[in-house]
């Protein structure tokens, strides 16, 4: 967070430096009020920036073995632009290393999943699952390890995540 505020300080003092090359282009005729504005647009351009490379950047860092099952997009009306192009704001990951087969002549798998939110501390939240490969249903384990069947519910046939977890070659 202290060097995402150290940038977008430096991302002001750029523009303004535009807004000084254009004041002294033009010999002192253009405007002194385009310096701060320059200056907060150049903030705020760096800001949206982060905003919307968040989600790539924290992509291209995830290990070999690991899939995005899901995205979620946020439209929020202190960031008009996010009407225009929703933002990504949080993502779930599968480790496909982690899938184990624990009951025989089943198709149920056990697996890890991995919950990213976008904010300034950044959160991370892991959890463990089951999920039974014929009937689609996936339960969220406790700490204990037992199925919380109270969290049940049932995956549609084009869920990424079905599609990943119960693939046979693993």
């Amino acid at each position: 967070m202290f060097w995402n505020l150290v940038a977008t300080v430096f991302a002001g003092l750029g523009a303004a430096g535009f807004a000084l090359a254009i004041r002294s282009l033009t010999k002192h005729k253009a405007p002194k009020w385009l310096i701060p504005v320059f200056a907060g647009l150049g903030m705020m351009g760096y800001q949206v920036y982060i905003e919307y490379s968040w989600f790539d950047h924290m992509e291209s860092m995830l290990p070999e073995g690991t899939v995005v099952v899901s995205t979620e997009v946020e439209q929020v009306f202190w960031r008009p632009w996010s009407y225009i192009a929703p933002q990504i704001t949080g993502f779930t990951v599968l480790d496909t290393n982690s899938i184990q087969r624990d009951l025989p002549g089943q198709d149920v798998v056990r697996f890890y999943l991995y919950r990213f939110k976008h904010s300034y501390g950044g959160r991370v939240a892991d959890s463990i699952y089951l999920l039974n490969c014929d009937s689609r249903e996936l339960v969220p384990l406790s700490d204990e390890g037992e199925p919380m069947t109270s969290s049940l519910h049932q995956l549609p046939m084009t869920n990424s995540l079905l599609t990943s977890a119960c693939q046979p070659t693993r």
